[in-house]
């Protein structure tokens, strides 16, 4: 079967036919659809798929999930879910309207039922299974895409609502995008050199990068010159999910760091035609500010864990509360993974956290469902996509500051930031 540029295998025709049941055809259906507007030229298998659109934004999306249920689907390669809009694991901590919140636990319950895995989390590559560099898989989720792409070399293109339970299902994807070699070259260059490494040590530092990065770049692929060999994963993670936040980013290359830069050579695939900028300490300033809403010092309520916090990161949290801390005059809030809390909690991390007064957060994240206290008017995180997007999301002024200045504000009541760190 071809149609213009695509051709279709003799399996996809079949499963585009219907010999695979009404609920594959339907999926093959919009894969296909999607494929001819990307203009490729065939189908590629997956070998996993990240689910986003369990998140509950209104009764088609549910008629959609309900409908794929009615006719049998199931998926055909593992597939994890994305936060909803409910802590399933602690009932009454998220508060959407009456009508919202039976939709969205209906909407949860409906990709249950076509075979993923209840994973709830918007970090899928903290869990025990990683696709392997040059896999390729079908992933939702700004951050998730970006930090799959980049970090471990898996590919994946932008996929969103619909079509990543769609590819879940026919197990097949668009031969298309970030899939392709040719797309996967930076066209961007972006020296970091120039800053200085202190800023660097600063958790929050990464967000505002990201957010430098993610206006620079858009939605091109950008090559890091001059990151510091000791960069770890989180710190990706945070870079990664501000700068497809602030610009569309859904692959970059940390030259030296990342499996696709090993020099600044192949992160361009032997190209010529790119663009160069130094990025400087001025920059991040800058950006840190941007991200900085409030005017004033008074603070409501901490949030930590966008994206969903790593047990690494509970480790450094309750390394910072075994003077027996506690939050009496802030609210904090810890959003993350079932699969990471039950860590923490064999590790002991979790007692402490909770001990200290904080809430945890499961299955949902703070800045997409109603969790704050509705009289919270000040918040703090360390979170360069959580700053980003709270404004306008849930109606709150933020601070963007470190880990360790979060939990400072949050014992004092009102902003503590360390500003000689930018310097």
């Amino acid at each position: 079967m071809t149609d213009h540029t695509l051709t279709l295998s003799d399996e996809e025709r079949a499963m585009a036919q219907g010999e695979a049941g009404p609920a594959v055809a339907m999926a093959m259906r919009i894969v296909v659809g999607a494929a001819r507007a990307a203009g490729a030229r065939s189908l590629l298998p997956i070998a996993s798929a990240h689910i986003d659109s369990c998140l509950y934004h209104g009764q088609a999306g549910l008629d959609f999930a309900e409908k794929l249920v009615e006719l049998g689907a199931k998926t055909a390669v593992p597939a994890t879910l994305n936060v909803g809009s409910l802590d399933l694991l602690h009932p009454g901590l998220a508060r959407p309207a009456p009508d919202d919140g039976q939709g969205a636990r209906r909407l949860m319950d409906a990709y249950t039922k076509l075979g993923c895995r209840p994973t709830w989390t918007c970090a899928p590559y903290q869990l025990d299974h990683r696709p392997a560099a040059g896999t390729h898989v079908a992933w939702a989720e700004s951050n998730a895409i970006a930090f799959v792409n980049s970090v471990l070399g898996a590919r994946t293109d932008r996929y969103g609502d619909f079509l990543d339970i769609c590819a879940a299902v026919t197990g097949r994807v668009p031969a298309a995008g970030l899939h392709l070699d040719v797309h996967r070259r930076a066209r961007i260059v972006l020296d970091c050199r120039p800053l200085s490494r202190r800023p660097l040590e600063d958790d929050s530092a990464w967000g505002a990068l990201g957010v430098v990065v993610g206006r620079l770049a858009g939605t091109t692929v950008p090559a890091l010159l001059g990151l510091p060999d000791t960069t770890t994963e989180d710190q990706l993670k945070a870079f990664g999910a501000a700068a497809a936040s602030a610009g569309g980013v859904a692959l970059f290359h940390a030259v030296g760091i990342t499996p696709e830069a090993p020099t600044l050579s192949q992160a361009l695939g032997g190209t010529t035609d790119r663009e160069t900028h130094l990025i400087t300490t001025d920059m991040l300033r800058a950006a840190r500010d941007t991200l900085t809403t409030a005017r004033h010092p008074q603070l409501d309520a901490v949030c930590l864990g966008t994206p969903h916090f790593s047990l690494t990161e509970f480790a450094q949290l309750a390394a910072l509360l075994t003077d027996g801390t506690r939050f009496s005059r802030t609210r904090v809030y810890v959003a993350t993974s079932r699969s990471v809390l039950q860590a923490a909690r064999e590790h002991g991390y979790a007692q402490l956290v909770e001990a200290a007064g904080a809430t945890v957060v499961t299955d949902t994240c703070t800045y997409v469902t109603p969790v704050l206290e509705p009289d919270a008017r000040h918040v703090m995180t360390n979170s360069g996509k959580w700053a980003w997007y709270a404004p306008a999301n849930i109606g709150v002024d933020v601070t963007l500051g470190s880990l360790a200045e979060c939990v400072a504000s949050a014992r004092e009541g009102e902003v503590r930031r360390d500003d000689r760190l930018w310097a």
